[in-house]
């Protein structure tokens, strides 16, 4: 199966994006009924995860956390200013694997699919990939 590019535009400095609908899509419409999907974020300061879906503060939170973890400005040495952002991506991570049954992503109740934006606004993408198996 061939890889597909899904765009990004971010239009904060952290937040997170819910792309449940746009990698349903993708999987839909690679007609893999059982398989995997696989995503990966090809930038240094993004990353995906999978979290909670159904209350709106829990990302909140979630931003908020991230930020005192680790903050924009704790006397970094990375002349370009956004050493937060590569930490952050780095502890989030870039990339995931979905389990795909009945042409669906199979998650848990509560959850949901988040591209994490931590050095915007950007044009962002990622690379998901649906494979047979």
């Amino acid at each position: 199966m061939k890889s597909t590019r899904l765009h990004i535009k971010t239009s904060q400095g952290v937040q997170f994006i819910n792309i449940d609908r746009e990698v349903q899509e993708i999987i839909r419409n690679s007609g893999v009924a059982d398989g995997f999907c696989l995503i990966f974020v090809p930038h240094t300061t993004a990353a995906v995860t999978i979290n909670e879906n159904a209350d709106p503060d829990v990302v909140r939170d979630m931003t908020k956390e991230i930020n005192k973890i680790v903050p924009f400005d704790d006397g970094y040495s990375h002349m370009e200013g956004n050493s937060a952002a590569h930490i952050k991506s780095s502890v989030i991570g870039p990339s995931l694997t979905l389990i795909i049954e009945d042409g669906r992503p199979l998650y848990g109740t509560w959850q949901s699919l988040y591209f994490c934006e931590f050095d915007g606004p950007r044009s962002r993408s990622c690379i998901v990939k649906v494979c047979e198996g």
